[in-house]
């Protein structure tokens, strides 16, 4: 009795498994019996993670200091390897604009150094933007001081031009 009972339930069990397999390690309940032609509801539904915007401002213009020419703000960390990539773009950007714009580097690399930055984010004007961007190491921000509209806003983009053709737009409206 109690092996015939083992082989009805291994049996069925069996059968379970077969039947729930393909939607467990496919995705998809098409290839289970009975469900042929139907499509995974969830499929349509949109990514609620892809697409998330920034904001297209910093919160409203800049400090007094900042005033006059294109901002460039570098959210930078020394462990990051984004911004190790584009390290030699932040150099060439400094050599080739120098003093025609400002260049503000807010590193988070650590506690102490993140506590830093978000002070001087305060000092001028940026405390909104550094709210929301202080995870995106590696990123470079090209800010318009008197609306504090972003211009720009690349991450781990070590391409030149992504960057040159907006600030030189930037320059030539000042």
């Amino acid at each position: 009795m109690k092996v015939q009972f083992l082989a009805t339930f291994a049996a069925i069990s069996l059968l379970s498994v077969t039947a729930v397999a393909p939607t467990i390690f496919f995705g998809t309940n098409a290839a289970v019996a009975g469900c042929a032609g139907k499509t995974n509801p969830c499929a349509a539904k949109p990514n609620p993670c892809a697409g998330k915007k920034t904001s297209n401002s910093v919160g409203g213009p800049l400090a007094k200091q900042l005033q006059g020419k294109p901002v460039v703000v570098d959210i930078y960390a020394s462990w990051c390897p984004a911004c190790k990539n584009i390290a030699p773009t932040v150099s060439k950007i400094k050599q080739q604009y120098g003093n025609k714009i400002t260049f503000v580097t807010l590193d988070v690399s650590d506690k102490s150094s993140s506590a830093k930055a978000e002070a001087t984010a305060k000092k001028l004007g940026l405390s909104k933007f550094f709210a929301a961007n202080k995870t995106q190491t590696g990123s470079l921000t090209i800010v318009d001081p008197a609306t504090g509209n972003i211009l720009g806003q690349e991450r781990n983009n070590a391409e030149l031009t992504a960057y040159s053709t907006v600030l030189d737009s930037a320059i030539s409206k000042k």
